[in-house]
């Protein structure tokens, strides 16, 4: 699921146009991300742990030759998996419910009943027409390759 897919299922659980989850799930990330950077531990309860963590400097060893190696001290960025975010991935726990249907909307007018039949009735002619342009190029190929 890419950012786009998730906004449209928190517009559509939520029952709010595609643009103010946009800006919704924006605004999550975008707190999310400044308080990490300010050395905070972002906690979302049942789902998952954000935190900046500082290594310090140690020595290791090379697995390949057993040398000594000395490893700079170094900031990581850490998510860690909630227990809640774990049984629901794991299958011990359900799934919560989505809301995929969209929000029926308030009753239009018949007025704008109307209007909104009328370019139906016009998409229905102009398909043939763009039909018909399509069906002339193939004839003339087939006679064009019958004359060769």
């Amino acid at each position: 699921m890419k950012k786009r897919d998730l906004i449209q299922a928190v517009a559509l659980h939520a029952g709010v146009d595609n643009k103010t989850a946009g800006k919704v799930v924006e605004g999550t990330i975008d707190v999310i991300l400044a308080n990490v950077a300010k050395g905070e531990i972002v906690n979302i309860s049942g789902f998952a742990k954000f935190a900046k963590i500082k290594r310090p400097a140690r020595i290791a060893r090379n697995p390949a030759t057993g040398e000594q190696v000395k490893v700079k001290a170094k900031t990581v960025a850490k998510i860690t998996a909630l227990k809640g975010f774990k049984d629901i991935a794991l299958g011990v726990a359900p799934a919560p419910k989505l809301n995929t249907t969209p929000p029926k909307p308030a009753a239009p007018a018949k007025k704008a009943a109307a209007k909104k039949a009328a370019p139906k009735k016009a998409a229905k002619k102009a398909a043939p027409k763009k039909a018909a342009k399509k069906a002339a190029p193939k004839k003339a190929a087939k006679k064009a390759t019958k004359r060769r």
